[in-house]
């Protein structure tokens, strides 16, 4: 189909949906979505020729003396907000940015993704990944309660008729799948209030599409229930926190799943076996991009399944890369779950980083260490020593400083995108170091 004819399409669409507004999304570098909004008879134009807008104000993009930037509608993203009344009718077109020259603005993660994507193709790669994004579920009093939804039946894939919370996910699946994603699996997870919804993998760039548009959507829904959704990493001390696992493969030019080796013990691969090495060389350094908040750090202690040590295994939900055992016949099922992500990151960096710290170990043609299948939470310092287990930053400042020693994890961000991003990290750090909290208060107050 030319573009005439799929702008044509798009045009029909949008009026046989009756819509009034158009958002035109797109992230800035640490993953809040913007807006800009139009009404159909804008749509055509803004197609064709783009649409003007001011990036001085957005972090991470351009400043004030080179602050024009043009959105590129990415028409195949086009899709309903479900939850816009009739009279409101609201769709979303996600975009790309350009700079006023006409090429990609380098500090749109979307396009940083798409780089990488493109480096992974000259290898005669695609990149799949399938992210598992959880969150909480909270009451609301005006403003958002640490408190769970009530009914909440609070137990690991529990069931019970008077879950509220489930009617909640089943909202919130409708809402997806009205949207075009293909949901496989809803379910409780192991907190009190948290949850997890589970999207068919993807390419990497509509995966991380479909991150984004999830996060809003999941906040969307739970509002009209009158509760506060969050994708905070550790909303609550001594509970587990919510992760971002995500599944990975590559998939050759013809359409063969790279990681699968039929002859091999685990079914992987020697590209396999290389990206995961690649990974874990870089995992430091990753943690800043795929765990990048202050509060990511208190999800990614010992105990509560977040992995902290640096090693890979099938059974090992301590590790952090699990290997999916394999399922007779099912060899494109074969992947590498890496488990530090969470859902506060930016899933076109995160997705972009991870790809590029893969293919870096199959260029070097790394290998990885023997799997570790037990429980590494149990291991003391001299065990650790002795099996050369590292372990992840235990804190964002660690996390920053990692990656500013990886030249390779800069190179994927590029300059711009690397310089704002470790600007924005290091002025959210320092915001953090000098606050004074209420744990201080209650341990010193009185006592000093």
């Amino acid at each position: 189909m030319s573009s005439s004819e799929t702008t044509k399409a798009l045009l029909e669409k949008v009026a046989a949906d009756g819509v009034k507004f158009i958002s035109l999304q797109f992230t800035d570098i640490v993953g809040t979505i913007k807006s800009v909004t139009i009404t159909p008879g804008r749509l055509e134009e803004a197609v064709e020729k783009g649409v003007w807008f001011d990036g001085s104000s957005i972090e991470g993009f351009a400043r004030i003396y080179e602050s024009d930037m043009v959105l590129h509608p990415d028409v195949n993203t086009y899709s309903l907000l479900p939850w816009e009344p009739e009279e409101r009718r609201r769709a979303r077109i996600i975009c790309d940015v350009y700079s006023p020259d006409g090429q990609p603005f380098e500090g749109d993660p979307r396009y940083i993704l798409e780089r990488a994507i493109a480096v992974a193709a000259e290898m005669g790669y695609t990149y799949n990944v399938g992210p598992e994004l959880e969150f909480f579920l909270f009451k609301m009093d005006g403003k958002p309660l640490m408190s769970p939804v009530p009914h909440d039946v609070g137990g690991y894939f529990d069931f019970s008729p008077r879950d509220l919370a489930s009617a909640v996910r089943g909202d919130i699946v409708t809402a997806l799948q009205s949207m075009g994603m293909e949901v496989e699996t809803s379910h409780h997870e192991v907190a009190t209030g948290q949850h997890e919804i589970d999207i068919h993998y993807a390419d990497a760039l509509t995966s991380a599409d479909n991150a984004m548009t999830m996060r809003y959507t999941v906040k969307a829904v739970a509002a009209t229930h009158g509760l506060y959704a969050t994708f905070m990493p550790k909303p609550i001390f001594g509970i587990p926190g919510s992760g971002m696992h995500t599944h990975q493969s590559l998939v050759t030019t013809a359409g063969e799943n790279a990681f699968y080796d039929p002859n091999d013990k685990y079914r992987l691969s020697k590209a396999a076996y290389s990206f995961i090495a690649g990974q874990m060389e870089h995992a430091r350094a990753l943690s800043a991009v795929v765990a990048p908040t202050v509060n990511s750090y208190k999800r990614l202690t010992p105990g509560y399944e977040a992995p902290v040590y640096i090693c890979w295994g099938q059974v090992n939900r301590s590790a952090l890369i699990r290997i999916p055992r394999y399922l007779p016949g099912r060899e494109d099922s074969t992947r590498a779950e890496l488990r530090c992500p969470d859902p506060s990151c930016n899933p076109y960096l995160a997705f972009a980083v991870m790809l590029q710290a893969g293919l870096d170990g199959i260029r070097r043609g790394l290998t990885p260490p023997p799997p570790v299948e037990e429980d590494v939470y149990d291991f003391d310092d001299s065990r650790l020593k002795e099996l050369d287990i590292a372990t992840l930053p235990g804190t964002l400042e660690e996390a920053i400083n990692a990656i500013e020693r990886d030249e390779v994890l800069q190179e994927a961000l590029g300059e711009h995108a690397y310089k704002a991003f470790i600007r924005a990290k290091r002025v959210e750090w320092e915001d953090y170091r000098i606050q004074v909290t209420d744990w201080e208060l209650k341990r010193y107050l009185q006592i000093l």
